[in-house]
């Protein structure tokens, strides 16, 4: 049975004109809800840490976020694939991405022995110096952001939290060149 209560619906425009859509428990749903949370808080976050980034280290989040990686990686290197897999950035992205910081001198591509199909991007000494002069203001910048919300004890909990959904939705981030880490 449909609930008609006018409560229950709203106008929508479409292309042959208004249509009356029925709005139920399943738009009420607290998954809906909190799933949209954290897709607004990741556009939020990335927006505001994004430029603060760039303004003031004169570095993009996205080369950040690799150098990173990288940074935290066994021998400092990541076969391209793995990379991909732990950055926000998708597979074509991340290529235009190593490219540039291959040009800039702060990667560097080797070749995989085991597999002659893949490649590693490696860490450049350069690339090290870069990310470790950008990441005191991009901390600072967290703190100002996150910090003013969050104490400690609530930013642990949000990492353990968010570490399990990643862990289930992307087990490819967990990889380390093919190895789980």
């Amino acid at each position: 049975m449909v609930d008609l209560r006018a409560d229950r619906f709203f106008s929508q425009p479409s292309r042959s004109g208004t249509v009356a859509v029925v709005t139920g428990e399943a738009t009420d749903d607290p998954r809906l809800t909190a799933v949209g949370l954290v897709f607004e808080a990741h556009a939020g976050l990335k927006a505001q840490l994004e430029r603060r980034l760039e303004a003031e280290a004169g570095i993009p989040i996205q080369w950040f976020e690799v150098l990173l990686r990288l940074a935290r990686s066994p021998g400092h290197r990541l076969r391209m694939s793995d990379l991909a897999a732990q950055t926000s950035v998708t597979p074509s992205g991340l290529t235009r991405v190593v490219d540039r910081l291959c040009e800039a001198g702060l990667v560097a591509r080797e070749s995989c022995r085991e597999d002659r199909r893949s490649w590693y991007a490696t860490l450049t000494p350069e690339g090290t110096a870069r990310l470790d002069a950008a990441a005191p203001a991009h901390l600072r910048h967290i703190d100002e952001v996150v910090g003013s919300v969050l104490d400690p004890d609530e930013l642990d909990q949000l990492a353990g939290l968010v570490r399990k959904l990643r862990d289930a939705t992307n087990p490819a981030a967990t990889q380390v060149s093919g190895r789980p880490r």
